[in-house]
Parts: C-alpha cells; sequence; structure tokens
C-alpha cells in the first residue's frame, strides 16, 4: 500500500511539474497576433465603408487618442458579407491592450476631425468581472505567442458614437 501511495505521489508531482504555466488554454494563434472569433447578429448597415478590429495599450481619454491604436495604419477591414461568426487576426507588438473593439466605419474620408461622424464603437471585448461601459478586457501578447478568444459580438443595431466615451456629441 505505501509503494502505491509512493507511486501516486510522484505521478502527481511530475504531472505538477510538467504544467509549470498552469491551466492555460491551447492557442492556434500566430505569435505577435491577437484572434477570437466575431459574431453579427444584425444586418450591416447600408453605408458602411468597413469594419475594423482595433486594440489600444490603454483605453483612450480623450478624442486626441483615438488614433492611438494598433495595429497601426492602414487598415484591413474584416472580409464581407459581415454576417454569422467569423474568425479574426490583427497583428500587434508584444504588451498588454485595455480595450480590444471593433470599429465600424461609414463610408467617407476618415480624419481626426470628423471621428464622431464616421466611426461607431459596434463591439468590444469583456473581462466577465468588467462593469465599465466600454469593456476594459486585459488581453496580454507575449513573446513567441498569440493570444486566442478573444471573442465578441458587432451588433449593428447597438453601435456607440465615439463621442458617447468623450462628451459631448455633437447634435
Amino acid at each position: 500500500m505505501t509503494r502505491r501511495v509512493t507511486g501516486a505521489a510522484a505521478i502527481a508531482a511530475a504531472a505538477v511539474l510538467a504544467c509549470n504555466g498552469g491551466l492555460e488554454p491551447a492557442t492556434s494563434c500566430p505569435a505577435g497576433r491577437i484572434c477570437g472569433t466575431v459574431t453579427f447578429p444584425s444586418p450591416e448597415p447600408g453605408s458602411t465603408q468597413g469594419v475594423f478590429i482595433l486594440a489600444y495599450a490603454t483605453f483612450p481619454q480623450s478624442r486626441a487618442d483615438l488614433f492611438n491604436f494598433q495595429p497601426p495604419l492602414p487598415l484591413q477591414s474584416l472580409p464581407r458579407p459581415f454576417s454569422g461568426s467569423k474568425p479574426y487576426s490583427i497583428a500587434v507588438p508584444n504588451g498588454t491592450y485595455e480595450w480590444v473593439l471593433a470599429v465600424w466605419q461609414k463610408e467617407g474620408m476618415l480624419s481626426p476631425t470628423n471621428a464622431d461622424t464616421l466611426l461607431r464603437e459596434a463591439g468590444f471585448y469583456r473581462d466577465a468581472g468588467d462593469t465599465t461601459t466600454h469593456g476594459s478586457g486585459i488581453v496580454r501578447l507575449n513573446a513567441g505567442a498569440g493570444t486566442d478568444s478573444i471573442d465578441f459580438v458587432v451588433d449593428f443595431a447597438n453601435m456607440h458614437q465615439v463621442c458617447q466615451y468623450f462628451p459631448p456629441c455633437p447634435p
């Protein structure tokens, strides 16, 4: 009996040492990328130029911060059609990101002066315990690995003006 207990303890110790990273989700996301699934439950507006996935190292504090996102310009829209569920992947530098979101852009030439008119927050990644209006969800990207399962819903029927986060909103 003692030999069995000792053997079981040795196996358990080996298993613990083999899992020195703890229980972590398996990832198929390449290094240097944030990956996940975007679900589109409502139809796309007719004036859509594109839908983009952006990541902010810190939540923007003003309109001036809106263009401090990753990946850098020029942005690549998610492929059409914007319906059902589909995977996405964005290349970003290693680091921590406080806000990963989908941005809908109305047709037109985007600039810092017309961001309130042409952009809408259409969905974002949220940590389960987060109660903020913008749904901060800390996403960490470490060297040699990607971050998978950063999933969210893009609801075209429930989009928010960018100025909602930086009042006042224009009429």
